[in-house]
């Protein structure tokens, strides 16, 4: 059961934080698909500038040992700006399979690494 919940830690993980990193490196570097998706969807093109920031400090954070507070926080915050862009695709009527899959197959991965993640990444509650 160990290795078996290892295996999807770091499956769920490795997807989440390669999906993370690389938007939030085109989100910083203003990539052409992404300021067009920023666009469509009505937020101003700074807030690229801080979601790409904060998404490549939150890979961070949950890749490295220890902070496990900040581990929280981090899964947290990748779990309410994928959410986030769920609504904000539906309620702009985007409901391409591209769209809608991309942030929902993201949250599961957060949700898997978050839940499956190793005892010396979690906080522990008494």
């Amino acid at each position: 059961m160990e290795k078996r919940n290892k295996i999807i830690y770091w499956i769920a993980t490795g997807l989440f934080t390669m999906g993370m990193f690389s938007s939030g490196l085109q989100q910083l570097f203003r990539q052409k698909e992404m300021v067009d998706l920023v666009v469509a969807l009505g937020y101003p093109l700074y807030f690229m500038s801080i979601l790409g920031a904060w998404k490549i400090l939150g890979v961070i954070a949950v890749l490295i040992p220890r902070y496990k507070l900040l581990k929280e926080w981090a899964y947290a915050g990748f779990f309410f700006v994928m959410t986030g862009a769920l609504i904000s695709h539906l309620a702009c009527g985007d409901f391409g399979i591209k769209a809608i899959l991309a942030p929902v197959f993201q949250t599961i991965f957060i949700l898997l690494s978050w839940y499956f993640r190793p005892a010396d990444r979690k906080i522990v509650v008494n």
